[in-house]
């Protein structure tokens, strides 16, 4: 069953709160980075990028760099930017973007759950990038932006959100990207162990978005354990900061594809390929986007494709058959997570964004995908399966620096 557990948060002064949550580093570009660390002395991005105007620069990933940014973070807690909360508590989030609705719990998840199969994954992880995680938790002390997992839909836990999202919220908010968010802080002990309990009901967790944020906090938290031999189970190692929303309650987005070349292939012997497997359509230079699993769409040379399958593969996932049918066997792209060939365009930006880099060569054709679902998700967790790399986009995405954990107390 499921472990929840609250946690003293570590959370923005109310009246600067705007300014110091931030947006994940690939969530911006590198102008929009450098405005906002020039313009904002408050934004959670100078604890991330903490020697911005400095002349001398660190190696990038460098345990000198972690510990400028363990430094700036605890230079916010003193300079009163950040604030920890006196008693434990759980947080409830929302998050409103363009007529969605997105409201979940932020808690501490158990590092154990993760690793007993109750938190499933549909990801594989790469185990270069779990290592530097894993040094930055080790070396900062911190999570400051919460993984987000998925529950499915359970009426106690509903309730329980509806009566605590009805009183008067400590954040109410808008960021510059025109998102609203709203924080309300849950510290009584009957709702606390009304949620513990809801939780405590539920076989399974799911990642919908962070698989290597938590195998890094799961792999630290072990070789704390190992190096303590006073370990009892309760230490903040044993925790990693998650936002928990409920399946209902969050959003996924295709994950398409851009390759940067057909393989020494013409547009007609690619096409004419294609059709092996395909039934294409040319659909001119109105952008096609897919509307339906096992159709794509194909934009090259100015014109946009419709590619169906002319067999159904019900077992598998779109972006699955598009690596076996196409990356693959035709233009010799196998390994996702490493071919330099290929370019990953969240459906959040459209399939214009496919064309505009198609068009501007950078790229020379670009696949368009039908969005998988949380079931689809769900479903090849629990089966043990994983899902190719970027095969998801899922929202809410969540800010960094709104409501941090801290392991400093996790020092063996």
């Amino acid at each position: 069953m499921a472990i929840i557990k609250p946690f003293k948060g570590i959370r923005p002064a109310k009246d600067k709160v705007h300014l110091v949550a931030s947006r994940s580093m690939d969530g911006y570009t590198p102008v929009q980075i450098h405005s906002q660390l020039a313009e904002n002395p408050y934004t959670f991005l100078h604890v991330i990028k903490p020697e911005f105007g400095d002349a001398v620069k660190s190696k990038p990933n460098s345990h000198e760099l972690l510990e400028k940014s363990k430094k700036m973070f605890s230079k916010f807690v003193k300079d009163g930017i950040l604030t920890a909360d006196a008693e434990e508590s759980f947080y409830i989030y929302q998050q409103k973007k363009n007529g969605h609705v997105f409201t979940g719990i932020i808690a501490c998840a158990s590092i154990w759950d993760y690793f007993n199969n109750v938190i499933k994954r549909h990801e594989q992880t790469i185990a270069d990038r779990e290592e530097k995680l894993m040094h930055y938790l080790e070396v900062c002390d911190f999570n400051a932006e919460p993984v987000c997992l998925c529950y499915p839909d359970n009426e106690a836990l509903t309730k329980i959100i509806s009566l605590a999202s009805a009183q008067e919220p400590v954040y109410d908010f808008s960021s510059t990207d025109a998102i609203e968010h709203k924080l309300w802080k849950v510290s009584d002990k009957k709702t606390m162990d009304e949620i513990v309990s809801a939780f405590a009901k539920i076989p399974s967790i799911y990642i919908a978005d962070g698989h290597h944020r938590i195998s890094s906090s799961a792999l630290l938290g072990k070789t704390y354990k190992q190096k303590n031999k006073n370990h009892t189970g309760s230490e903040p190692y044993n925790f990693f900061l998650a936002a928990f929303f409920s399946e209902c309650n969050l959003k996924i987005h295709d994950y398409n594809r851009i390759v940067k070349d057909l393989n020494f292939l013409s547009k007609d012997t690619f096409l004419r390929k294609l059709s092996a497997n395909f039934i294409i359509e040319e659909k001119g230079t109105s952008v096609y986007k897919p509307n339906k699993q096992g159709n794509f769409s194909l934009y090259v040379e100015e014109t946009w494709y419709s590619l169906t399958l002319k067999n159904l593969h019900p077992e598998k996932f779109d972006a699955e058959l598009l690596t076996e049918l196409i990356l693959s066997p035709l233009l010799d792209i196998h390994d996702l997570r490493t071919d330099s060939r290929i370019i990953f365009m969240n459906g959040e930006k459209g399939m214009t964004e496919i064309k505009k880099i198609v068009d501007s060569g950078k790229a020379m054709a670009g696949f368009g995908l039908f969005p998988a679902t949380m079931r689809d998700v769900i479903k090849i967790s629990d089966a043990g399966g994983t899902m190719p790399p970027k095969s998801t986009w899922v929202e809410p995405k969540l800010k960094s620096g709104l409501v941090v954990y801290s392991l400093s107390e996790s020092k063996i």
